[in-house]
């Protein structure tokens, strides 16, 4: 039984985290990759360009890139294997878990909580990430979204790990970063908790409006120092 200081927890079964921004601290790998390949091929992002990309897979944010810049000289499966050959060596080698979320694995995984990765990476860098970082054994269930109809904010991905876990979404609680993943979960029916991360930092009050739970790091967990937020739909 989960300890009834740490309500957060309460009546959860499965615990969801997305990965990047939310489990490692690897959005800046992309704001890297981005300066290159910009210019590179000498492209100018249009300036929504960022919150056009929010919450979708792999897959969506390579073809979003091939509609917006046709001059690329990639197909869909060659676009997505160039990035993920300009990740891999950051992602296995300098990317490095955010704080506190070692010491929760442990801890949630001796209360019997189930775990499950729901992200909108690419899973060749999923699975590479997980095995650098000595942690793929605590989950029991890694999905991406690209195995499903449609990314963030749709409910699709939460459901799929959810359904994997064999738990109801009613017992969920969900980890995510920014907040179109923050949605995902809820539309999933799920409680969602935000955490900080630097790449969404001037969206930290919307993360707060949207979720049930913000955190600073996972250290505050255990300690009971989390923050309820002003979420009002549950």
């Amino acid at each position: 039984m989960i300890e009834n200081q740490i309500e957060m927890l309460r009546n959860i079964k499965a615990i969801i985290f997305d990965m990047d921004g939310t489990l490692i601290d690897s959005m800046w790998v992309w704001r890297d990759i981005d300066v290159c390949f910009y210019g590179k091929y000498h492209l100018t992002a249009p300036d929504d360009f960022n919150d056009q990309m929010e919450g979708k897979s792999f897959t969506e944010v390579a073809e979003l890139f091939l509609q917006t810049f046709p001059e690329l000289p990639f197909s869909l499966d060659e676009l997505k294997a160039e990035w993920t050959r300009l990740a891999y060596e950051r992602y296995t080698t300098q990317v490095m878990l955010k704080d506190g979320v070692l010491d929760f694995l442990k801890f949630a995984s001796s209360k019997g909580l189930k775990l499950g990765i729901a992200t909108s990476n690419g899973r060749e860098l999923v699975d590479a990430t997980l095995k650098a970082l000595d942690i793929e054994k605590y989950f029991d269930s890694i999905h991406t979204s690209c195995e499903v109809k449609t990314g963030k904010p749709a409910p699709d991905i939460y459901l799929l790990v959810a359904d994997d876990l064999g738990v109801e979404s009613q017992n969920c609680l969900v980890f995510e970063d920014v907040p179109q993943g923050i949605l995902a979960g809820k539309n999933a029916g799920m409680r969602v908790c935000a955490v900080e991360d630097e790449a969404s930092m001037n969206q930290a009050e919307t993360k707060r409006q949207l979720a049930d739970y913000y955190i600073h790091n996972y250290f505050e967990i255990e300690n009971g120092d989390y923050e309820k937020t002003f979420f009002t739909g549950k």
